[in-house]
């Protein structure tokens, strides 16, 4: 049978769910233990890959339940340069975790296309630094020649597009947005923010949106907020429902915890929050902003933070 293109979310109607928190819930929930959380790590032998395999699956079966769509994101988060050197990966391994890590993701688009026609992958980058803080600031220039590399692989694989993730200065968001369009990919941009909305290198989120859309020839196709909880940026986005920015965000991966990133690094146990509560806060934000249509979550989230907003969501849509 053939697999039919599923629209992006950003030229859709269809609400498209992901999946959670995978560090912190093949850490903190399944004991699994990797470098630097870079998850990728698991791919490397048989036990680990079937893990993130299970993982994704979990989420896939719950946008079956809600006849929703489902991006799968690829476990690269930490697939750049820096992180895998970090990790003792030489310099060519780059091309064969990306790859491998997109295939897993490819097979499991296979098996389920029956249950969840509409599945879009996307390849995963993450910062070149902390998620949290702002490290190793580069230029717009500099964050394109160095993101240039994963994203190359990552647009011979034949993902739909890349999500930049735990981006937290504009310039590095630029960067890969430019390194995107260069191999004619689509690019998503999803800012953390801190408790009070700002990004981590202290500009606000209309400004950082404002600025990537101004300096890039193809801007990203959407944004999406993620490593955060509502309560962090829920009265930005409320005060200023009227505002041509805001209609640029599609997606919400938010934290379960309302703890601030400073206390999350210090953590030593998982903070879940409460599932059924952020549920309702994901209801509040699709009330009052019906366009959003990609939902999903960040550290702390697991399959049943997913369901409980998926309840909320994709009930009445």
């Amino acid at each position: 049978m053939a697999i039919h293109k599923t629209a992006l979310p950003h030229v859709s109607n269809e609400l498209f769910l992901t999946d959670g928190g995978l560090e912190t819930t093949l850490v903190f929930i399944e004991g699994y233990e990797f470098p630097c959380f870079a998850a990728f790590d698991l791919l490397k032998n048989e036990q680990g890959y079937r893990a993130i395999k299970d993982y994704y699956k979990r989420y896939l079966n719950i946008a079956k339940s809600f006849k929703t769509g489902f991006i799968l994101e690829s476990p690269t988060w930490r697939a750049n340069p820096d992180w895998m050197a970090k990790i003792g990966y030489p310099p060519n391994a780059l091309v064969d975790v990306n790859e491998q890590a997109v295939q897993l993701l490819f097979s499991l688009k296979n098996e389920v296309h029956n249950d969840v026609p509409h599945v879009l992958i996307s390849g995963c980058i993450g910062p070149r630094g902390d998620g949290y803080i702002p490290t190793q600031i580069m230029t717009a220039e500099e964050a394109a020649q160095y993101h240039a590399g994963q994203i190359a692989v990552l647009s011979k694989t034949g993902v739909d597009m890349i999500s930049a993730i735990t981006m937290n200065y504009a310039a590095e968001a630029i960067g890969i947005v430019n390194a995107a369009s260069a191999v004619s990919l689509p690019a998503v941009i999803s800012f953390t923010l801190e408790t009070d909305g700002t990004l981590p290198e202290g500009i606000s989120l209309p400004e950082a949106i404002e600025l990537v859309d101004n300096s890039t020839l193809e801007p990203p196709i959407y944004y999406m907020i993620n490593c955060a909880h509502p309560t962090h940026f829920s009265k930005q986005l409320m005060q200023s429902k009227e505002q041509g920015w805001m209609s640029r965000i599609r997606g919400i991966r938010a934290n379960a915890s309302c703890k601030s990133h400073a206390e999350l690094d210090e953590a030593t146990e998982l903070d879940r929050g409460n599932p059924h509560d952020l549920g309702n806060e994901y209801k509040k934000l699709k009330d009052l902003f019906p366009h959003l249509n990609v939902f999903g979550g960040c550290c702390g989230t697991d399959d049943e933070h997913i369901l409980a907003i998926a309840k909320q969501v994709a009930m009445t849509y």
